[in-house]
């Protein structure tokens, strides 16, 4: 066994770190999105609001960020369990339904300028192009990390000697978790946006 194979499989220090980081970003994003659907309850009830019914497209995305849920479980036990195949498809059937997540928003705000409804109109639409654009950009960036993942999945071979090795490396998960819990929250964080949205345009 090579000295590069065994520095490649040493504990990594800086996970911990990298834990901790990525907490203190859903903090602050946790944070960013209250205050912004916190001025949007007070610019509502200062008047001047239009009031319109919420394109079906995001009930769909809503669907569609449910499953994508499902399917990055799937594949952070499939690695956790050395299936490194359903991993691989796990991984992939998670990006394809991320990217059709953002082409069901590009749809949703086309479907909105199409009965009026403008970034630059009135403010119960400027809100919702604000608060959804900006949670899109969130997504983009679980995204290029699934992509990455992804595409170092299918370069990787796993060798019976690489599962041994994963098996006893107390951090062969830790990376596959973050992004896991990354993208439970983006995807828990549109389900309270779609819900906010609804109720407020009944």
């Amino acid at each position: 066994m090579s000295a590069i194979t065994l520095e490649q499989h040493k504990p990594q220090a800086h996970l911990p770190a990298l834990k901790f980081a990525l907490w203190v970003a859903i903090a602050s994003m946790i944070m960013m999105f209250a205050a912004l659907t916190s001025a949007y309850i007070v610019k509502k009830a200062g008047g001047n609001w239009a009031d319109f019914r919420l394109p079906d497209i995001f009930a769909l995305n809503t669907l569609i960020v449910l499953l994508s849920s499902g399917t990055m479980h799937l594949a952070y036990l499939s690695f956790k369990r050395n299936h490194f195949r359903t991993f691989r498809i796990s991984l992939g059937v998670t990006l394809g339904l991320g990217l059709a997540f953002i082409i069901g928003q590009y749809q949703g705000w086309q479907s909105l300028a199409n009965i009026g409804v403008h970034l630059d109109g009135n403010p119960s639409g400027s809100f919702l192009y604000v608060i959804s654009g900006v949670h899109g950009l969130h997504i983009a960036g679980g995204l290029i990390a699934l992509l990455i993942t992804f595409v170092l999945s299918l370069i990787k071979s796993y060798k019976p000697i690489d599962e041994l090795m994963l098996e006893t490396n107390p951090d062969k998960n830790t990376k596959i978790q973050m992004l896991a819990t990354y993208w439970h929250f983006v995807d828990i964080l549109w389900v309270y946006l779609f819900l906010f949205f609804y109720f407020n345009h009944l």
